[in-house]
């Protein structure tokens, strides 16, 4: 298994052996107890948001822990062929290598938030359902397609979708944000997306309490 170095709070006391609740110097993160086969055991990502982590590995399976329980974290087993997961406050989403994005979460499937569901399937036009890359903001998802398209799903109480909140509070279905999109950018745990068109232009929408100056 290759190293993964960390430091901060320790959600998994369980997980990490004989060290604090919080770390203030980077150590080995070290799974207790496990008997995965070694080769399975190669990171390609890692995505933590505040009630879950999911590590993804290299053979395209990945392993999920709930932090609804911080000394017995809850270990779930998600499906195979991944390229990409990411994971906010409220929601999840993985990318697969048929570039499908199934996600769940109470702003995504509020009947069921413990069941993925196929987003990438709900956007209108068929054309455009090849994904490229996923991101995840604290209550929303962010899909990038092959057309350089950018649809966004979940809660708009910020503008993180690109659509005045009085009028869109959230939706279940993928909704056109931008076009001509290169690349987009969320922190897991924020109200917020950024979004680089071909021309190197970067733009935003969402949570802007905390303003920032880049003169």
């Amino acid at each position: 298994m290759n190293e993964i170095l960390f430091f901060g709070q320790n959600e998994y006391p369980t997980l990490i052996k004989n060290e604090p609740n919080k770390i203030k110097k980077p150590i080995q993160f070290k799974f207790e107890n496990e008997n995965e086969n070694e080769n399975e055991k190669q990171i390609k990502q890692i995505s933590s948001g505040r009630f879950s982590t999911i590590f993804l590995f290299e053979n395209g399976k990945a392993i999920e822990y709930l932090k609804n329980s911080k000394q017995n974290p809850e270990k779930i087993q998600i499906e195979e062929n991944i390229q990409k997961v990411t994971v906010g406050v409220y929601n999840e989403a993985i990318l697969t290598i048929e570039r499908n994005v199934f996600a769940k979460g109470k702003y995504i499937n509020p009947n069921n938030p413990n069941e993925f569901i196929n987003i990438s399937s709900l956007i209108e036009d068929i054309n455009d359902r090849i994904i490229e890359d996923i991101v995840s903001g604290a209550h929303s998802i962010y899909l990038l397609t092959s057309n350089q398209n950018v649809y966004g799903i979940g809660s708009n109480d910020y503008g993180q979708l690109g659509f005045d909140s009085e009028t869109l509070k959230e939706t279940e279905k993928p909704i056109l944000i931008m076009k001509n999109v290169s690349k987009i950018f969320s922190g897991n745990t924020s109200n917020h997306v950024f979004l680089l068109n071909s021309n190197q232009e970067l733009f935003g929408c969402g949570y802007n309490y905390f303003m920032v100056n880049l003169d």
